[in-house]
């Protein structure tokens, strides 16, 4: 196993950020600093942070939360904000996969298995997320629905098309494969429908649910072998082929919806 992956794997951090602190020289094997994240290394090497041992077989643990308004999607803040991990008292060091705006709320995912965040937030993964979007003016124009599900041209380029459903004159439901910074916000304000409101209500397989804002709970070994398969089942079927499904009709659910009853 590649030495990142094995420190993501012990919950020391996001695969990403374990190779960062590879390179930053604070890691060694059998008592030699590494610098190389792809270094291979077995379990019974002895790997040390900061000169602390690090075990590749700590219990893996994933909690959903219902994110309130307010509180950041980091582990710390500088500014002394409230935070997603600060929401869980969990007996070992956790860590948000990926992330909401602060005046986002709804379903994120805690974990201390950097092996899972990095599956369900790289883009290659292509895991989808869906929110519910209240927008203003109302009606959402016909026009606005289309480009929305075609894809629109941000600064970074331009969007993959989105599955996007009309729940209300004001409300919609979008759902993306894509993680750019403030996606959502940035696309319906360019069709001319700025977002009042903000909820993610899916993440992959999982649903938000009857999680009440700030509230949390564990999730079970079927849900957590859930998500790692929705990766690798979206990896095989980009691997398949460049093209993308075209989205559905306006009176079609997404199954995100549809797993919960169409509610949201």
């Amino acid at each position: 196993m590649r030495l990142a992956k094995y420190l993501a794997s012990a919950g020391v951090a996001s695969r990403r950020a374990a190779a960062d602190i590879v390179r930053a020289g604070r890691v060694t094997v059998a008592g030699v600093v590494v610098t190389d994240p792809a270094r291979d290394v077995d379990p019974e090497d002895r790997v040390e942070l900061d000169g602390a041992p690090v075990d590749s077989r700590t219990e893996r643990v994933v909690y959903a939360l219902n994110k309130p308004a307010g509180v950041v999607s980091t582990a710390r803040d500088p500014q002394g904000r409230p935070t997603v991990v600060s929401l869980i008292p969990a007996s070992v060091r956790l860590y948000p996969v990926g992330r909401l705006d602060r005046d986002t709320t709804g379903l994120i995912l805690l974990t201390n298995d950097g092996e899972l965040a990095h599956r369900m937030t790289h883009p290659r993964f292509e895991v989808e997320k869906t929110y519910r979007v209240k927008v203003a003016p109302a009606p959402v124009r016909d026009a606005a629905v289309r480009a929305l599900r075609a894809g629109v041209r941000l600064e970074d380029g331009l969007t993959a098309p989105a599955r996007v459903r009309r729940l209300a004159p004001d409300t919609l439901e979008i759902t993306l494969r894509e993680g750019r910074k403030r996606q959502v916000r940035r696309m319906c304000e360019l069709v001319g429908h700025p977002v009042r409101r903000l909820e993610r209500v899916a993440f992959g397989p999982l649903s938000l649910g009857e999680l009440k804002p700030g509230a949390f709970r564990r999730l079970g070994d079927a849900e957590v072998q859930a998500l790692f398969s929705a990766a690798e089942g979206t990896r095989r079927c980009a691997g398949a082929s460049s093209a993308r499904p075209a989205p559905p009709p306006a009176d079609r659910a997404s199954p995100a919806a549809r797993r919960s009853g169409g509610s949201r």
